[in-house]
């Protein structure tokens, strides 16, 4: 009995962790939509931010408080997100309320 509990506490450990990994590899915006964001951010003239210590702009990633996000108002998408500019030059697709990185767009 207990080998059976305990296998399948580790099945669904794994197909959790399968599920979390999968959400993050998820297409926030496709490629189509990529330029009309990148043309917006420059429009915005949206300064890069500064670099953050120990802190990496990766998918999954929370954003810290000390980084101002800016609301992401492009007409051609139904989503709303928010958005940084990495030191890097790169718009990083932040999720409204959690601060949680969702895409980084290049």
């Amino acid at each position: 009995m207990k080998t059976l509990i305990l296998s399948g506490l580790t099945a669904v450990t794994i197909l959790s962790g399968a599920a979390a990994a999968n959400a993050q590899q998820t297409v926030i915006i496709t490629k189509e939509q990529q330029p009309v964001i990148r043309e917006y951010v420059v429009r915005q003239k949206t300064a890069p931010v500064a670099v953050v210590k120990d802190y990496d702009f990766a998918v999954g990633t929370v954003v810290p408080d000390v980084v101002e996000v800016h609301p992401l108002e492009v007409p051609e998408m139904t989503d709303k997100y928010e958005y940084v500019v990495t030191p890097s030059g790169q718009t990083v697709l932040v999720e409204p309320g959690t601060r949680r990185v969702v895409q980084v767009v290049d």
